[in-house]
C-alpha cells in the first residue's frame, strides 16, 4: 500500500490556521476618568479638607489636574489643620502655614495649629488676612514669651472670633482673658488649658488666690455670650466661678475637670447644677479629653491625685508624674 507524504510542522500549521484563536488588537480608546473626576468641585474640596494642609500640598493636588484645580481654590481653604509633628523641620512648617494662608485668599474661618514651638509672628500674618475667622484652636505651644505679644495682639484684629481653644498652652493672664473678652464680643465657646501650671505653685499665697479669682472675673466681665466654658486643671476659688455665672447668662455648658480649689457642696454647686444644661465637675474622669497624650488613663490618674490633694503640684516642675526630670525633649506625654 502506498503511504502518504508525513505533513511537515509548516503544513499542520497551515491547515490549523483557522482553528488558532487570534488576540483582539489594543483598543485606542483611552480609560474611562476615575469616578472621582466626576465628583462637583465643592464636594472635592470638603473632601480634601479632610487632610492636613501638609497632605494636601505635597501628595493631593498631585493626583490630577482637577485635584490640582480644587486644591489652589480658596474654597478648599476654609479649614486649616496644621500640625508642627508632621513637618520635617521649622523651615518646612513655615513654608505650608504661609503656603495655606495665601491660598485662602482671606476665606480663612477655622484654624487649627498644634505643637508650635517658635516664630509666633505667624499669628499676626493669620490675623491680618483673615478677617472671616470664626474658630480658632492652639494646642501645645511653648513660648510663654511671645505667646504673651503675638496671641493678643493677633485677637485684635479677630472681631469675628466666635470659638477660642487654647490647651496645653503658657499659662494667659487676667489682662490677655480681658483683651480676648473685649476684642471678641461674639464669642460663644472658649478654653483654656494652661500647660505648664505655672499659676498652680501659687495655691498658698496671695497671688495664687488672687489669680483664682480675677480669672473667672476678667471671664465674666467681658465674655457675657458664652455658650461654652471649658476650663481644664485650673486653680480657682468660688469668687471666680460665682464671677463667671453671673457675668454669662447664656452659659449652656461648662468643664470644670481638675480645677481644684472650690468648694461646690453648698449652695454654687447647686447653683451650677440646676442652671448648666451640661456640667463636668472637677472630679469627673478626664479620660475622654484628647490632650496630645498617649495615655488618657495616666493622665486621669494625674488629675485624680491633684484632685486628692495628695499630690504637691509644685514638685511637678521637678520631677513629673510621668519621670520627666526637666531635662528631655517632648515626646508625646502631657508634662506638667
Amino acid at each position: 500500500m502506498k503511504r502518504g507524504r508525513r505533513k511537515s510542522n509548516k503544513d499542520w500549521a497551515l491547515s490549523h490556521k483557522n482553528r488558532i484563536p487570534t488576540v483582539a488588537p489594543a483598543s485606542s480608546v483611552a480609560p474611562p476618568p476615575p469616578p472621582w473626576i466626576e465628583l462637583p468641585e465643592d464636594l472635592t474640596a470638603n473632601i480634601l479638607q479632610r487632610l492636613g494642609a501638609k497632605e494636601i500640598l505635597e501628595s493631593a493636588e498631585k493626583v490630577c489636574s482637577t485635584w490640582r484645580r480644587v486644591c489652589k481654590n480658596p474654597s478648599t481653604w476654609h479649614v486649616i489643620d496644621l500640625d508642627y509633628r508632621r513637618c520635617e523641620d521649622g523651615e518646612e512648617f513655615d513654608a505650608i502655614c504661609h503656603c495655606a494662608v495665601d491660598r485662602s485668599q482671606g476665606q480663612l474661618v477655622e484654624l487649627k495649629l498644634t505643637s508650635m514651638e517658635e516664630d509666633y509672628g505667624f499669628l499676626n500674618y493669620v490675623a491680618d488676612r483673615s478677617s472671616q475667622l470664626r474658630c480658632l484652636t492652639l494646642v501645645g505651644f511653648y513660648r510663654k514669651n511671645d505667646m504673651e505679644t503675638d496671641l493678643t495682639d493677633a485677637i485684635r484684629k479677630l472681631p469675628q472670633l466666635e470659638e477660642l481653644h487654647l490647651i496645653r498652652m503658657p499659662e494667659v493672664e487676667t489682662e490677655q482673658l480681658e483683651t480676648i473678652g473685649v476684642s471678641c464680643p461674639m464669642l460663644k465657646s472658649f478654653t483654656y488649658h494652661e500647660h505648664w501650671g505655672e499659676h498652680s505653685d501659687l495655691e498658698d499665697n496671695a497671688g495664687g488666690e488672687s489669680f483664682a479669682v480675677e480669672c473667672g472675673v476678667a471671664i465674666g466681665k467681658t465674655m457675657p455670650n458664652l455658650r461654652h466654658l471649658r476650663l481644664w486643671t485650673q486653680w480657682m476659688k468660688n469668687e471666680g466661678l460665682e464671677a463667671i455665672l453671673n457675668g454669662c447668662p447664656r452659659l449652656e455648658s461648662l468643664d470644670l475637670r481638675s480645677c481644684y480649689g472650690l468648694d461646690l457642696e453648698g449652695a454654687l454647686g447647686k447653683r451650677c447644677s440646676d442652671r448648666i444644661k451640661h456640667l463636668r465637675l472637677p472630679s469627673d474622669s478626664t479620660s475622654d479629653i484628647d490632650l496630645l497624650i498617649d495615655d488618657p488613663e495616666e493622665y486621669d490618674g494625674y488629675c485624680g491625685l491633684l484632685n486628692s490633694g495628695k499630690f504637691n503640684v509644685s514638685d511637678a516642675f521637678v520631677v513629673d508624674f510621668f519621670g520627666h526630670d526637666g531635662c528631655g525633649e517632648y515626646d508625646g506625654y502631657f508634662y506638667f
